[in-house]
């Protein structure tokens, strides 16, 4: 049985995370109430710039689900907001269309690119986003998105298929989920995911966009949006002037413990 470090593979793909793993995800709550006692910390990340910042829920959830994460970057300095939609049930009719137009009217209205953070699920969007906006768009950050891989490297395909009511092989055959998009984009996964297996949140080395890299946490699934060193790494990677992008920086020994790998 594959560990939660080193997950076996099945062919090309690793398998979905296994029993302990989906078990650990239990532990989402105590990860929204750990904010308490490190919100002095985390107040002193860098502030914002004020630039547009769209976030995007995962699947079977809304808005309410990235509340605090919206919350917190708000009082950093940016013009959050979320994806005002309602519950994320998959790419159904008019969905993308609905966000594409969400992210051309903030561009315009603002007059400045909007940065788009994806949970799960809403970090394909995000990407997928991306790639046909880049023009609307300043960085991408995902959070347990299972963009590479196969569908069976997760624990949630079937309930996509249920509540979406769409064959998960036919939509991703409409994408090159894989492939970077052209701007500066952040993959936040955890090796203890009960959900994805985290190699499918790996972003592979690009050579169309250096400014790719992948951010490794202590986290579950499913309290990834609420984790702290997960916001942590939000708002480093959101606070980067436009067009000085850099890679996530470990230097100090509390970062080291706090972020596992240098993950690039």
């Amino acid at each position: 049985m594959a560990n939660a470090h080193t997950p076996a593979t099945d062919g090309n793909h690793p398998p979905p995370p296994n029993a302990l793993l989906v078990a650990l995800e239990l532990r989402a709550p105590w990860e929204l109430w750990s904010v308490l006692p490190s919100w002095p910390a985390l107040m002193r990340a860098p502030c914002g710039d004020g630039h547009p910042v769209i976030v995007f829920p995962g699947l079977s959830a809304s808005d309410g689900s990235t509340l605090p994460l919206r919350g917190y970057l708000q009082n950093l300095g940016y013009d959050v907001s979320g994806w005002n939609q309602g519950y994320n049930f998959g790419p159904r009719a008019g969905i993308l269309e609905t966000a594409k137009r969400q992210v051309i009217d903030t561009f315009e209205a603002s007059g400045e690119k909007a940065s788009l953070i994806g949970w799960s699920l809403g970090g394909i969007y995000a990407r997928e986003l991306a790639k046909a906006l880049p023009h609307c768009v300043r960085s991408v950050i995902t959070l347990g998105t299972p963009f590479s891989g196969s569908h069976k490297s997760t624990n949630a395909w079937r309930l996509y298929e249920l509540i979406s009511g769409r064959s998960i092989v036919r939509e991703t055959e409409n994408f090159d989920l894989p492939a970077a998009p052209p701007v500066p984009t952040t993959s936040i996964y955890s090796r203890t995911d009960g959900v994805v297996a985290w190699p499918t949140s790996v972003q592979a080395p690009c050579a169309r966009n250096p400014h790719t890299e992948n951010v490794e946490v202590f986290a579950s699934h499913i309290g990834l949006g609420m984790n702290p060193s997960a916001w942590w790494a939000v708002a480093d990677r959101l606070a980067q002037p436009a067009g000085q992008w850099r890679h996530f920086e470990r230097s100090s020994g509390i970062k080291r413990l706090v972020f596992p790998n240098p993950g690039r």
